[in-house]
């Protein structure tokens, strides 16, 4: 018995020790490829998505099986809306992350019931907690036979986009929805379609259709309480329209045109537009890379968030980035809590147009975001920089087109030469940072909205909409 019993231990022992870990794992990987590796990692942590792919690729080629660098491939594909690299990537591998990686690349790929099945299979996890996914999974069950996003009428529809706040470019549009008018606001900080819970306390299948010609029948929606966002923008707002759809849509916006338009074919680029990639963190999160001082200036990574007011708000290391110490920034006057400090970035480089003196604050809850999406970003991009441009997204979302079209931006320029926050109000696009406009909604790439620290939404100035004139930089 004592023999069997030492053979026993031993075999345990050796049975334990050929369980591969983290480490284990990273001391067999050849330093070429874990070299690779790391750099991918720092690359995919910061955002930069483009650099990521090319680092993993290469540690691919040297460790095609190793399960940790096929994670981190299959994140970064799932970032670029590659659905069915993604799901090649993670063939095999067990464990909840790989789950959640495979049901939202099934989901958005619209295939329902096995994407319920590997979400369902991440919530099993306890440590796992991913309200969007609960969602979700609900509507993948009860969507049986549906196509998501069946476009059906004209092949485009374009309708107007009222200004509903006088303080702030907030992007609105009418729809229907069910067959009933309401207002919605384009969300870019969510992934899905989110109603409000007062009409719908529970996440379903909808129609919406734009003016009146084109309808997009079985649309996902999660549901939300938006009285809030009503009441801070002064307008009924029954629902919120995430990137989920406005890819399907093709969509342009058109801020200062009143403009809205949904096709049912992805439209030629603008002859003068510059083009801006954007990548999606778990599918549903809009990040751009775009730089703080010009060609040569330092690379950001700027979550973008239509519900925000704000033309910039930025974290610490994001205004090291522009060239000023965060602590240094001025205080916001207004802010009844003196938290909020308001700054101007000398240059933002978006595509090939450098937009001179852009507005941003420090002080909203940049890191909240960080720690939700596991990034370092660099701060969130709202409507007030975004406005000024005739928007349009391209490949099924990857890509967005950006116009300067509009008159009066350089009657905006002239009258900011100074470099200081304008004092005169111009229709729809008042002074940035004062008076006190609607507040921010920082998006949850999840799908749900981020409110800051303590509940409810932070007090925050105006839009920045006065973003100066973007300057077309010299094609590369």
């Amino acid at each position: 018995m004592r023999r069997v019993s030492l053979l026993g231990a031993a075999a345990l022992a050796l049975l334990l020790s050929g369980c591969p870990t983290a480490g284990t794992l990273q001391n067999a990987r050849p330093a070429t490829a874990d070299k690779w590796f790391q750099r991918a990692q720092q690359d995919f942590k910061v955002a930069d998505i483009e650099d990521a792919r090319d680092a993993v690729k290469r540690a691919l080629a040297i460790v095609p099986d190793d399960p940790e660098v096929r994670k981190l491939a299959a994140r970064i594909a799932l970032a670029q809306l590659d659905y069915a690299e993604t799901i090649r990537l993670l063939k095999g591998i067990k464990g909840s992350e790989a789950s959640g990686l495979r049901g939202r690349a099934l989901w958005y790929k619209g295939d329902l019931e096995a994407a319920a099945d590997q979400l369902d299979a991440m919530l099993n996890d306890p440590d796992i907690v991913d309200d969007w996914a609960k969602g979700i999974t609900k509507l993948a069950r009860r969507g049986a036979g549906r196509t998501p996003f069946a476009l059906s009428g004209a092949l485009l529809a374009a309708v107007e986009l009222p200004h509903v706040s006088p303080l702030a470019p907030f992007f609105v549009v009418p729809v229907e929805i069910d067959g009933e008018s309401a207002l919605a606001m384009i969300s870019t900080g969510n992934a899905e379609v989110v109603l409000d819970s007062a009409t719908r306390p529970e996440p379903s299948w909808i129609s919406l259709r734009f003016g009146k010609k084109l309808e997009v029948h079985d649309v996902p929606a999660l549901t939300q309480d938006l009285s809030g966002v009503s009441k801070q923008m002064g307008a009924p707002i029954k629902a919120l329209l995430g990137v989920n759809l406005l890819r399907h849509l093709h969509a342009t916006i058109d801020y200062d045109g009143h403009q809205f338009v949904a096709r049912s074919y992805a439209p030629p680029p603008p002859p003068d537009a510059t083009r801006v990639d954007l990548s999606y963190i778990r599918g549903g999160g809009m990040i751009l890379r775009g730089k703080f001082g010009g060609e040569r200036g330092e690379p950001v990574s700027l979550l973008l968030d239509t519900s925000m007011t704000f033309p910039l708000a930025l974290d610490e290391g994001g205004w090291k980035k522009a060239g000023s110490v965060a602590k240094d920034l001025k205080i916001v006057a207004e802010d009844p809590e003196q938290k909020l400090r308001e700054g101007v970035v000398p240059m933002v480089r978006l595509g090939a147009f450098d937009v001179p003196k852009v507005p941003g604050v420090f002080g909203t809850p940049v890191d909240q975001i960080e720690r939700q999406i596991s990034l370092d970003i660099d701060g969130v991009l709202g409507t007030g920089l975004l406005a000024p441009f005739r928007v349009t997204f391209g490949d099924q979302g990857r890509l967005m087109w950006l116009e300067d079209t509009t008159l009066f931006l350089q009657r905006m320029m002239a009258e900011s030469g100074g470099g200081q926050p304008m004092t005169e109000e111009l229709p729809g696009i008042p002074d940035p940072l004062s008076p006190f406009g609607p507040q921010p909604i920082l998006g949850d790439p999840g799908g749900g909205l981020l409110p800051p620290p303590g509940g409810g939404l932070a007090p925050a100035p105006g839009p920045g909409g006065n973003a100066p004139a973007p300057k077309k930089a010299p094609e590369r």
